[in-house]
């Protein structure tokens, strides 16, 4: 009985846990998920704080990222069927980037969306090489 009443109360506590996040966290994290799959027209600025003036303006359908060190900024912008455009700003004390949200977008605020490509299991694969050298052994081509 006494592991049926633990059983039941660490259940209880597991469901429980999945019921601290706010709205806005959840939001914010479908929102992010939305831009990742280019769902969301930004407009994503790189401005020089000495000269004041902007280095350079993007808008799209854009997802970034900042990379591990936080040195350098990324955008990605789909521009059309399966076509991206990458822009990378290395970051300083003198550069900033501003990213606006430009149209409001329809998230939820109590499921978190999750996303399931199958295509992604399987590597697309670039064989690069020339046939000849498939079939030549390599100790006649060293002799």
């Amino acid at each position: 009985m006494k592991r049926l009443i633990l059983a039941a109360m660490l259940a209880a506590v597991t469901v429980l846990a999945g019921c601290t996040d706010d709205d806005a966290k959840i939001a914010s994290a479908n929102i992010t998920k939305a831009a990742d799959n280019f769902e969301i027209n930004r407009r994503v600025v790189f401005y020089n704080g000495i000269t004041n003036s902007y280095i350079l303006s993007v808008e799209g359908l854009c997802s970034m990222d900042l990379n591990s060190a936080g040195t350098a900024f990324n955008v990605i912008c789909k521009v059309g069927p399966s076509q991206y455009k990458r822009h990378t700003l290395v970051l300083s004390d003198n550069t900033s980037a501003f990213v606006e949200q430009l149209e409001p977008a329809k998230a939820s605020a109590y499921h978190y969306r999750v996303t399931f490509k199958p295509q992604a299991i399987l590597p697309d694969i670039d064989f690069r090489g020339d046939a000849g050298e498939l079939t030549t052994n390599s100790s006649e081509a060293n002799q």
